[in-house]
């Protein structure tokens, strides 16, 4: 029996987490499928896959092979068709973390028109807000927002994001609208707990001034912060795109839209150029050529 259509097969099992769905796939019979995981589990030595009446998954060292086998026939399919000068159709699971402020309209649109274009692919998007082990958890790719993205990965910058203070209306009639940073001065702030320090700088046509807020909230859920900002709580220093349809509707204001505060930038970040498969990449260039994102 031919060991990598042995891992095709595991894969694609691992993959949709059923043997009958694979199967179908590669139009073979659920039978087959499971003969060639069987095959491959004696030559290595060790269960693959847990199986039960109503579901299939990895085993511990399963997962291991399928990380590594995944890698593996994805830089294979690359290679063949750079070979017979033919294109790599995307497909399989794309595993993508991105911050929890990209739950989104824009973005969900983003991801719908991708799948749209490339049906083959399922995406698997973790939105919990934690910094992940691309490597370590399985990840093909991260969207992040930083200035200094990790030396140790490949980071292509996508977009600007810029960063919006809001508030609502009620809210600034009740603690005095702002003309001038000094205004803000001990305001009540929803504060990211990820952002250094309780003092935000502005930058405006009379340079940089710096002023000192009071968190009244301190959370790393920017969706906290922000439904807190719709209630009158605070000031939230919040991206653009999750603000940007509050602000349209008036549910929130730009609170001194003159006063530049951070443009951070959007990075995709993943491990290797050397497993840059066709869904990474294809991914990758979407989003980047994508005008919403920008």
């Amino acid at each position: 029996m031919d060991s990598l259509v042995s891992m095709r097969v595991f894969c694609l099992v691992a993959e949709l987490k059923s043997f009958a769905t694979a199967a179908q796939r590669l139009r073979i019979s659920p039978a087959m499928a499971s003969k060639h995981v069987m095959q491959l589990e004696k030559r290595l030595g060790t269960r693959l896959l847990n199986r039960t009446s109503r579901r299939v998954s990895l085993s511990e060292s399963g997962a291991l092979y399928f990380e590594q086998a995944r890698q593996m026939l994805d830089s294979l399919d690359e290679v063949e068709a750079a070979v017979s000068n033919a294109t790599v159709v995307p497909h399989g699971t794309l595993r993508l973390t991105a911050p929890v402020w990209m739950a989104n309209t824009i973005f969900a649109g983003v991801l719908a028109d991708y799948q749209a274009r490339y049906p083959d692919v399922r995406l698997d998007v973790d939105l919990s807000g934690r910094l992940v082990n691309l490597v370590e958890e399985g990840f093909d790719l991260a969207l992040r927002a930083t200035g200094t993205p990790d030396e140790a990965l490949i980071a292509r910058p996508i977009t600007r994001v810029p960063f919006y203070m809001v508030a609502t209306r009620a809210y600034l009639d009740r603690a005095g609208p702002p003309t001038k940073p000094a205004d803000l001065a001990g305001q009540a702030m929803l504060h990211y707990a990820l952002y250094p320090g309780e003092s935000v700088s502005f930058t405006g046509e009379h340079g940089t001034e710096t002023v000192k807020l009071n968190p009244v909230l301190r959370s790393g859920n920017e969706t906290l912060l922000h439904m807190a900002a719709l209630q009158g709580m605070g000031l939230a220093f919040l991206p653009k795109w999750l603000v940007a349809a509050d602000i349209a509707a008036g549910r929130l204001e730009h609170v001194m839209p003159g006063q530049v505060i951070f443009e951070g930038k959007l990075f995709a970040v993943y491990p290797s150029r050397k497993y840059l498969s066709a869904k990474v990449r294809t991914f990758i260039d979407f989003v980047a050529a994508d005008r919403r994102m920008r």
